[in-house]
């Protein structure tokens, strides 16, 4: 197939090699009435294509429709141009394919508060089988930033704060969603590199860290994913490093990325990255220069349309100012990607078989699921689960807003910022969207405890107060409701998005962690009335909540539960699902904190000498990997051996767990280590494993993680990946504060070098 494709590259024009490293949206091929139109065929795809933009997810077509669309246009490329290369079409799917119909699962935040790995690969294969049904290739996601400021918007779309943690977790992803190409989807690691801890909480500015750290924290997710999870594709991400931008780094896209780890898919770019280079990071002076730097820096494609690899590129070249080499080797590395998808084979789906394949019931069960496993139970008086009540009072504006539930790239939240034309360079696609009804069932908080009560207790609801607006005018009504009621859930937090009336996603940054608008100020309004009081939160990012850690008799938090949310909160109030959810975040008091996260180095997190700030705790609200249950573990026997061991060993770690309540239920059983002296500051602890382990009462397990020395790995002071001699910690816990067991390993080999890192994970079995 190699030589296949070299010699088809042999034949190009240059004119079909630049198309290649392109795409189109695919709303630019629509007439007036949103049909496929011929004439813009031909003008667009004369050459050939490299991508097609966002059939599904930016066009408001039924899934039976995007396959037949699909499919037209593949058979435009194949019939009528001179090299038959069919397109790869590629769509949104972080947290579910991202279009009509498509099932909405829980947003990665609350996944990664599932701490199980199995139910990510459950996820990715349900995403797999429904893009590949209607003709996509590519998938972009998953995220693998390691977010640490809960300022920046972007942070629901993650794993969280820990590096092992979103390795793990989008390894799943990754090797799920593509299983075997042919009838797989590549997955697009991103962002490469460090986007999640940007000046101020910024979307898309600079960033500043050393060169270990970038290493060690926020390239290390992209080496597993590259190395162990052999990904298809990396995205660039928008922001600078030390002045240079991410898009025109050939320090990351080559040298790292291709040099070092031997990667071997294709970089795209995130959308108009390329362009950003001329227009926002003022290093190039016009569309050459911009398509030079980012070319020759080694992105290969340029989304979601082609405005620098066209005209720009093709002048460049016959002018000499651009190697024609370094586009070849992008057209190469695009031919190859078809390839692997066996495109060239077969590039027609059946249409009849679609909708079969869209949100059935085995699917909503899945979202279900990892709704009920995505919650955090962050306080507990005792009141939860909820029995002999009578009437409930629900309040908030998230309470009866399905709407809400949903994260900033699930189809419905981020298509009404194309409505109303609040995204650049995709304004176009608002005549073609009218509106998003039509869409999967989504079930609110509200109708989920209706349901769950039927007619057995009274629910009474207002809504209180906006997400965002000022207005207190919905108060006194909710205090009636309140003062009517037994008890009282308080359903309060986020409207995620990409629009102005978003107050999490992409570009919804905030210099806050107060609950948005005045429902911090409803919620303590509706506390006056004296009654029990259980908040719920569904959000896209940690909100500081002191006073309702002190006030409220139980905190849930629900982050955005997707399309089965409403149903998995009343499981959890009514005790049929026991919470088994642990932080993937830490929860700041203030934003003044920020950044709060457990692995900081031994100096961090507290002020030399007195500790604590004038004002409050250095110490999170609630720590990383910390969620209680509705019973209790004890843990007991630690057992490492060998107590001393050589490079290139396993060490065992052997614990037992008992659940000593009287209700079943899972506990994430967490390893930490830390570095007792090191000759390189290390964090004071880092997870080097997890289990998440189901237990029925009085029921005992056995927990085994056998952990490579390789995960003592650091880089030294010349930058040499290295694993040094001398005493670590072992550490067992039920969160990074909750250490029940602790013991002691010494490597005994001589300080020495690794030269590379082979093994990421510790072995896990549960008996």
């Amino acid at each position: 197939m190699v030589d296949k494709i070299k010699e088809t590259l042999s034949k190009m024009t240059l004119d079909e090699k630049i198309a290649q490293i392109g795409s189109v949206w695919v709303h630019e091929l629509f007439d007036e009435n949103g049909e496929l139109s011929e004439k813009k065929m031909k003008a667009l795809l004369s050459n050939g294509i490299g991508q097609i933009t966002r059939i599904g997810g930016a066009s408001g077509l039924e899934p039976e429709k995007s396959a037949k669309v699909a499919n037209e246009i593949q058979r435009f490329l194949v019939e009528n141009t001179r090299l038959k290369i069919p397109a790869m079409v590629h769509e949104e799917c972080l947290n579910g394919y991202m279009a009509k119909g498509a099932t909405i699962f829980p947003q990665m935040i609350g996944i990664a508060s599932s701490w199980n790995a199995d139910l990510v690969s459950e996820i990715a294969h349900v995403i797999r089988t429904q893009m590949r049904s209607v003709g996509a290739h590519e998938g972009l996601a998953p995220l693998l930033d390691v977010s640490r400021d809960p300022r920046w918007g972007r942070v629901e779309e993650t794993f969280g704060e820990d590096v092992y943690l979103v390795s793990i977790m989008a390894y799943n992803y990754i090797k799920s969603l593509q299983g075997n190409l042919q009838n797989g989807i590549i997955a697009t690691a991103k962002h490469f590199a460090g986007y999640a801890v940007s000046e101020g909480g910024l979307n898309c500015a600079p960033v500043h860290m050393g060169e270990r750290e970038l290493r060690e924290v926020f390239l290390k997710p992209f080496e597993v994913a590259v190395k162990v999870g052999k990904v298809g594709a990396i995205m660039n991400a928008y922001h600078e490093i030390d002045g240079i931008p991410c898009a025109a780094s050939k320090y990351l896209l080559t040298d790292i990325l291709r040099k070092e780890w031997r990667f071997d898919g294709i970089v795209v770019s995130d959308y108009s990255a390329i362009d950003m280079l001329e227009n926002y990071h003022k290093v190039a002076r016009d569309k050459v220069e911009a398509a030079y730097l980012a070319l020759n820096a080694g992105l290969d494609v340029e989304l979601p349309t082609k405005k620098y690899y066209a005209d720009a590129l093709k002048a460049g070249i016959e002018s000499g100012k651009i190697p024609i080499d370094i586009l070849d080797r992008s057209v190469l590395r695009v031919l190859k990607s078809k390839a692997k998808l066996g495109l060239f084979k077969n590039n027609i789906v059946d249409e009849r078989k679609v909708m079969k394949l869209f949100d059935n019931s085995s699917q909503r069960e899945i979202a279900l699921k990892a709704a009920r496993e995505s919650m955090v139970l962050l306080k507990n008086d005792g009141i939860l689960p909820l029995k002999n009540v009578k009437s409930i009072g629900i309040i908030g504006p998230n309470a009866a807003n399905g709407r809400n539930m949903l994260s900033d790239y699930s189809y419905p939240s981020h298509i009404e910022a194309f409505i109303n034309n609040e995204v650049p360079d995709v304004i176009p696609t608002s005549k073609y969207l009218k509106s998003v009804e039509g869409n999967v069932k989504i079930i609110s908080i509200l109708d989920g405890i209706k349901e769950k009560v039927s007619d057995k207790i009274t629910v009474r609801y207002a809504k209180g107060c906006d997400n965002i607006d000022p207005s207190k005018d919905g108060f006194d009504e909710a205090l009636k409701v309140a003062k009517a009621s037994d008890f009282v859930i308080a359903v309060v937090g986020d409207r995620s998005g990409l629009s102005l009336s978003a107050t999490t996603g992409e570009s919804r940054d905030r210099d806050s962690l107060d609950l948005p608008g005045v429902q911090e100020e409803l919620v303590e309004e509706v506390y006056k009335a004296g009654k029990p009081m259980v908040v719920v939160l569904v959000n896209g990012r940690p909100f500081s909540i002191k006073w309702m850690a002190d006030h409220a008799n139980a905190i849930l938090e629900a982050w955005l539960p997707g399309e089965e949310g409403g149903h998995a909160v009343a499981d959890v109030l009514f005790g049929d699902y026991n919470p088994s959810g642990k932080l993937p975040v830490s929860i700041p008091r203030s934003v003044g904190q920020i950044p709060v996260y457990y692995a900081h180095k031994p100096t961090g997190g507290r002020s030399n000498w007195h500790g604590d700030y004038v004002e409050e705790s250095t110490k999170p609200l609630f720590p990383f990997g910390f969620g209680l249950s509705y019973t209790e573990f004890e843990y007991s026997d630690l057992e490492i051996t060998p107590t001393k061991i050589d490079l290139g060993n396993l060490i065992s770690v052997n614990c037992k767990v008992k659940n000593v309540g009287k209700t079943a239920g899972d506990e994430t059983v967490q390893l930490y280590v830390s570095d007792k002296v090191s000759s390189i500051t290390r964090s004071v602890k880092e997870l080097k494993g997890f289990a998440k382990v189901h237990l029925e009462p009085n029921e005992e397990k056995q927990i085994t993680f056998d952990m490579p020395t390789d995960l003592l790995a650091f880089y030294d002071s010349k930058m040499r990946l290295f694993v040094e001699a001398g005493e670590f910690e072992i550490m067992i816990g039920s969160s990074s504060e909750d250490i029940r067991l602790k013991g002691i390993v010494e490597l005994t080999e001589n300080v020495r070098v690794s030269k590379k890192q082979k093994k990421f994970f510790s072995n896990v079995k549960v008996e």
